[in-house]
């Protein structure tokens, strides 16, 4: 299977429509604490010659050369999927750890590549692997401080960048990582896994084609119980506790955002506009110390200060509603929410339920079972096989083939800069509504006013 095949080489427009007119480790923070709060919502002036990057498409290319920052366990996940894709080359890997950037070359090696050069030399190696010119596009799996100084020097030398979430965690950085693109011609693309996920397009394509009416609020989080991921002594354990001690916020917004920008059309005809944020008080992770740590642990050190359950609420410039939740310290389930509704139904996720109005049964919710057959998503009907022997149900490897896909065949990216900077920026904006007793704060518009803009 080749990425060009004529029955999946679709635009993002193609490719979020309805179905029925769809064809077939980096150690921990050394750049020190980040100015969590920012006074920049207004846009800065454009600078002379920098141009908006919407439905700008990539170059054409035959194969997609590919560099990573971070080949820690998330690295090394994505590279496993990018090794499956066609028409793929890993040219260099970095990171502080040199055992991890070695594990991520032989497996390189194993998929029958030549070894990718490693750059290993100390926190700022990545900007020597920027420097070459055999790279199509780098992409960051480091902790998240390091997004935006890795994306930065990739698009300052020439390359296309993809990061993990959240893009930045500061408003200014939300800038920045907008005014680079512009300014350098080169795309920055937040690798949101949701948004590939089998509900997430299944159900995108049912709102595509009308099937919940006009679309007028829906839920999103990231509900996940990671009290002890978070106090292990290696992997995320070892950077990711500190950020609850930085700032009270919705740390981590954009796996249940994502989505639902894509079922909004969000920067595409509609905005996020405002938002007030709520939190519990901080209890799980205290408790979670109380009840694991030694008495002589440094961790007794720590005093955390983000809320265990933040719902943070978004308002967006067509008046609809969005209900965002972050908790990861308290026992539960792991739910993104993902729920939609409509003049004319409701989806609700985790489990997966419907209910449309009219259908049999009566005011209940129903199986999705009976829709997938007309609206499960092209891309799933012809990759799913595949997708699901990877990372996170398949998700993961239909986000990797789709970003190639655009680079090979020359189309516009699915997620561009200004939603990177759009679905990351409810962290910031939700610390900066807790300190003002939950007052509604405003959203800058990355776009400089054509979010209204339809695309094609």
């Amino acid at each position: 299977m080749t990425s060009r095949s004529d029955d999946a080489r679709y635009s993002r427009r193609d490719l979020l429509k309805g179905a029925g007119a769809a064809s077939a480790g980096f150690a921990l923070a050394r750049l020190g604490a980040a100015n969590v709060l920012s006074e920049s919502l207004a846009p800065p002036p454009r600078e002379a010659a920098a141009e908006s990057m919407i439905g700008v498409p990539f170059e054409t290319r035959n194969v997609v050369r590919i560099a990573i920052v971070g080949t820690g366990l998330r690295g090394r996940s994505v590279l496993h999927e990018w090794l499956d894709v066609p028409g793929v080359k890993i040219v260099a890997l970095a990171d502080v750890v040199a055992a991890k950037a070695a594990q991520a070359r032989d497996m390189a090696v194993k998929a029958g590549q030549s070894a990718p050069e490693l750059y290993t030399a100390g926190d700022h190696d990545f900007e020597r692997l920027c420097a070459r010119e055999d790279i199509d596009l780098v992409y960051t799996a480091t902790p998240w401080e390091w997004h935006v100084p890795v994306v930065l020097s990739a698009m300052d030398h020439g390359h296309h960048a993809a990061t993990e979430v959240p893009a930045a965690y500061t408003v200014d950085d939300c800038w920045r990582i907008v005014d680079a693109s512009e300014r350098s011609r080169r795309h920055c693309i937040m690798m949101e896994n949701c948004n590939y996920g089998y509900n997430e397009m299944l159900v995108l394509q049912m709102a595509r084609a009308g099937m919940f009416g006009d679309l007028k609020a829906a839920g999103a989080a990231y509900n996940h119980d990671l009290r002890e991921i978070l106090f292990e002594n290696r992997d995320e354990g070892l950077w990711r506790r500190a950020h609850h001690t930085l700032r009270n916020s919705n740390l981590y917004p954009t796996h249940g955002l994502g989505p639902v920008a894509f079922y909004f059309d969000i920067n595409r005809g509609d905005r996020f506009d405002t938002l007030v944020s709520m939190a519990t008080p901080e209890m799980g992770l205290s408790r979670w110390r109380e009840e694991h740590e030694p008495k002589e642990s440094e961790r007794w050190k720590e005093k955390y200060v983000t809320g265990d359950l933040n719902i943070s609420l978004i308002r967006t410039a067509k008046g609809r509603v969005i209900r965002l939740e972050h908790d990861v310290s308290s026992p539960r389930p792991y739910s993104r929410i993902n729920s939609l509704q409509g003049t004319k139904g409701i989806f609700e996720d985790y489990p997966p339920r419907i209910y449309l109005e009219g259908q049999e049964g009566g005011e209940r919710y129903a199986a999705i079972d009976s829709h997938k057959e007309r609206f499960e998503h092209p891309l799933w009907r012809s990759l799913g096989e595949r997708a699901r022997s990877g990372g996170h149900g398949g998700m993961d490897y239909i986000m990797a083939w789709r970003l190639v896909q655009c680079m090979r065949d020359g189309l516009p990216p699915d997620m561009d800069v200004y939603d990177a900077a759009s679905w990351s920026v409810p962290g910031p904006l939700s610390t900066e509504s807790l300190s003002k007793g939950s007052s509604p704060v405003e959203f800058p518009d990355f776009t400089r006013g054509r979010w209204h803009e339809a695309r094609t």
